[in-house]
């Protein structure tokens, strides 16, 4: 079965843009590897090696991460930031994120410690994006506090551990991806895949649980439907 090819063909590429954006959907999609990728791809009569759906990946993940951002409503004003270890290379990171209200991922750094001068830095890029929130609920990391008094004193900030359950489960799909890559070799390589994995399946992995069969369907589709258009607006 062959991938239908009616888009104009990317300059300087052998194959055409659906090709490659189906590769870079399956990849971030579900946790499999390149070399699943390269599999599927030729099941559907296209022979690519697993090195070019890795270089795929990495040159296209960042611009459909970029469109999914771009469309996305305005983010809520009560943001949930944590922090997670990444091994990588056989040392300890840690990779901060946050999300808001709607469980919409906000922002993503990988970073090697876990102090004050990390949470600050984390927080400075989400209000330079985003603009100072109404509630911050975190953790009980110390390392908050005076981040949060410095850069958004007004903020109201509310420290327990049950609270921020949005975030905590969030973190599982990168647990998993992480063992399905053979961990990060990476800082970079970590923060590149991250960056585009979120906010990829931000329009995929609606909340299922709380829908039935038929309106699952409907943000399916319109997913589908941003994926064709952002397909479109791919350069080389």
């Amino acid at each position: 079965m062959m991938i239908a090819a009616e888009m104009p063909r990317l300059k300087g590429y052998r194959f055409p843009r659906e090709v490659v954006a189906y590769a870079v959907w399956a990849y971030h999609r579900f946790a499999l590897g390149t070399e699943d990728v390269e599999d599927l791809l030729a099941e559907r009569s296209v022979a690519v090696s697993r090195e070019t759906v890795r270089k795929w990946v990495n040159r296209f993940g960042r611009h459909f991460a970029d469109c999914i951002k771009r469309d996305l409503p305005a983010a809520a004003d009560k943001w949930h930031p944590n922090e997670v270890v990444v091994p990588i290379n056989g040392a300890k990171q840690w990779l901060w994120r946050a999300v808001d209200a709607n469980r919409d991922v906000l922002d993503i750094l990988v970073q090697p410690r876990r102090n004050a001068k990390a949470a600050k830095r984390f927080l400075a890029r989400l209000i330079a994006r985003y603009g100072k929130p109404r509630v911050v609920v975190t953790d009980k990391l110390r390392s908050y506090i005076k981040s949060i008094r410095a850069l958004a004193p007004v903020s109201d900030h509310r420290v327990h551990k049950g609270l921020n359950t949005r975030i905590e489960g969030s973190h599982r799909p990168i647990r998993k991806r992480d063992k399905v890559m053979g961990r990060f070799k990476s800082i970079q390589q970590a923060q590149r895949f991250l960056a585009a994995h979120d906010q990829i399946n931000t329009i995929f992995r609606p909340r299922r649980f709380r829908l039935s069969t038929a309106s699952y369907r409907h943000p399916r589709s319109d997913a589908f439907g941003q994926w064709h258009n952002y397909t479109l607006e791919m350069t080389a």
